[in-house]
């Protein structure tokens, strides 16, 4: 191989990363994603009256409940414990247009460990943001969900790592 990836053996296993030698720091990821819907949808989120229920509370259970699964999801990843998972969200709303309504969620997750949480803060918000767009598909099939990336990252040998802010998925 030209690069070495860390998640490979010399003769190109897939492996776990052997993190016993790491230091153990404070550690944080925050992760963002957008879902966007029609101005009903909206309306129905903000107002309460999904009749599936109270949307962004579930949306923040399924949030932290997958976060805590992230190693039983994605091969390779170590499980973590947390000191805190959180899932919020921020609101872009105009009646007018459907690309202007929109719920932006985040997943924060910090942590003492030999390793980061950027994979559960990911799938975090992927799972919030796919628990609103189930709890409102009645209301709109036309939904859209985007942008979601690792937005600020802190601890371990790399230290700060922080993307500017973007609501739009451009």
């Amino acid at each position: 191989m030209e690069k070495d990836f860390s998640h490979f053996d010399s003769q190109g296993n897939a492996i776990m990363i052997d993190i016993s030698q790491k230091e153990t720091t404070s550690r944080t990821a925050i992760a963002k994603g957008i879902i966007s819907m029609n101005a009903d949808a909206m309306n129905a989120v903000l107002g309460g009256t999904v009749k599936k229920g109270d949307v962004l509370g579930v949306a923040r259970i399924a949030g932290i409940m997958a976060a805590k699964k992230c190693a039983s999801l994605i091969p390779l990843c170590h499980p973590l414990n947390f000191d805190k998972c959180t899932i919020d969200f921020k609101f872009k709303k105009d009646d007018s247009s459907i690309e202007k309504n929109e719920i932006e969620a985040a997943c924060e997750i910090k942590l003492t460990g030999k390793t980061g949480a950027e994979m559960e803060a990911l799938t975090g918000v992927s799972i919030a943001l796919l628990t609103i767009y189930d709890m409102c598909k009645a209301l709109d099939k036309t939904m859209v969900i985007g942008n979601i990336r690792l937005y600020e990252k802190s601890g371990g040998k790399n230290g700060l790592y922080k993307q500017e802010t973007r609501i739009n998925a451009d």
